[in-house]
C-alpha cells in the first residue's frame, strides 16, 4: 500500500471530525473522497498530506509511520493540489511552477533560473499552460489557475497526488477539463490519486473507487457501480434518487429526486425512498 491509516481520529475542538477511520490505497489507484460538507473530506487529505497531526491512530506512508519521516521525503513522494494559493502580488505561473521544485532542487538548486529547470518546463506542458508561462497568477481564469496548480503539483514529481476539490468554482467545461487532465496525467506518470469531489457523477466516472464518508467514518468504499446506491443516497446525502447506467460512459450515475425530511431517514439506511 502506498498510503494507509488505521484507528484515524481527529477532532476540532470539542466537534470530533474522523473516527476510528481505516483506509488502505495502493499504489496507482485513483480514489474519490465524497459526503456532504463538514463529513471530514479535506480534513482527512491534510492528515493524509501531514499538514495535520491525528489526535490517535496512525498515517503510513509505504508502510512508514507518516510523522517520522522527514518533511522533505514526504514532499517527494506526495504533492498536494489545493483549493487556492495565498496571493502573492506579481507571481508569475512560470516562478509559481518553479517552487515545485523545491523538494528535489533545495535552497542552492532553486537559484538556478526557471528556464534552466527542463521539469519545470515538461510540468507546465503537461498541464497545458506553457502558453500563460509569462502571466501573472492573478489575470488567469478559475479553470487556468487550477492548470498552474496542477503544473506546481507536476513539478515536485512525486507519485502521489491529493487534490482538495480540484473542481470547485469551475463551470462544468473546466471541471470535466481538469479531472480529464488528471485522468491522463494518472496515466501517463502512473500515479496515486486521491480527490476529494463533491459531484456523485465526477466521482463516478472518473476514480476507480469511491470512499463516502458519514458521521465521521468510512460508510462505503469500493469500485463506483458497487457504492452508488437508493440506499448510499439517502444515508449519507439524505437525499431520495436513482442510480442509472451511463450509456456513453457505462459508469452509474445519479438522478436526484428530491430531498429526506429526518423521520424518512431509516437509521440503516434501509427505507423505501
Amino acid at each position: 500500500m502506498s498510503i494507509e491509516t488505521r484507528d484515524l481520529t481527529f477532532s476540532y475542538g470539542s466537534r470530533q471530525v474522523l473516527s476510528g477511520v481505516d483506509l488502505a490505497i495502493a499504489s496507482g489507484e485513483f480514489v474519490a473522497l465524497v459526503g456532504v460538507n463538514g463529513c471530514g473530506k479535506s480534513t482527512l487529505l491534510r492528515l493524509l498530506a501531514g499538514l495535520l497531526a491525528a489526535e490517535s491512530g496512525t498515517v503510513l506512508l509505504d508502510g512508514t509511520p507518516l510523522p517520522s519521516l522527514p518533511r522533505r521525503h514526504i514532499a517527494r513522494r506526495m504533492a498536494v493540489l489545493h483549493q487556492s494559493l495565498p496571493p502573492v502580488p506579481g507571481l508569475t505561473v512560470r516562478q509559481l511552477v518553479l517552487q515545485g521544485r523545491y523538494p528535489s532542487r533545495g535552497p542552492l538548486g532553486m537559484l538556478w533560473e526557471p528556464d534552466r529547470d527542463h521539469r519545470t518546463r515538461e510540468a507546465l506542458e503537461l498541464a497545458g499552460v506553457s502558453h500563460l508561462a509569462d502571466r501573472v497568477l492573478d489575470t488567469l481564469s478559475g479553470g487556468e489557475r487550477q492548470r498552474t496548480r496542477l503544473a506546481l503539483a507536476i513539478a515536485q514529481e512525486a507519485d502521489i497526488l491529493l487534490l482538495d476539490e480540484p473542481t470547485a468554482h469551475l463551470d462544468i467545461r473546466h471541471q470535466l477539463e481538469v479531472l480529464t487532465l488528471v485522468r491522463k496525467l494518472r496515466a501517463a506518470k502512473g500515479l496515486t490519486v486521491v480527490t476529494v469531489l463533491h459531484e456523485l457523477d465526477h466521482a463516478a466516472r472518473f476514480a476507480e473507487r469511491i470512499v463516502a464518508l458519514h458521521d465521521g467514518r468510512v460508510h462505503a468504499d469500493g469500485p463506483p457501480a458497487r457504492v452508488m446506491t437508493p440506499a448510499l443516497l439517502a444515508r449519507v446525502f439524505g437525499v431520495a434518487g436513482r442510480v442509472v447506467t451511463d450509456e456513453v460512459h457505462g459508469g452509474p450515475r445519479c438522478l436526484i429526486d428530491h430531498p429526506l425530511e429526518a423521520e424518512d431517514l431509516h437509521p440503516l439506511g434501509r427505507r423505501s425512498v
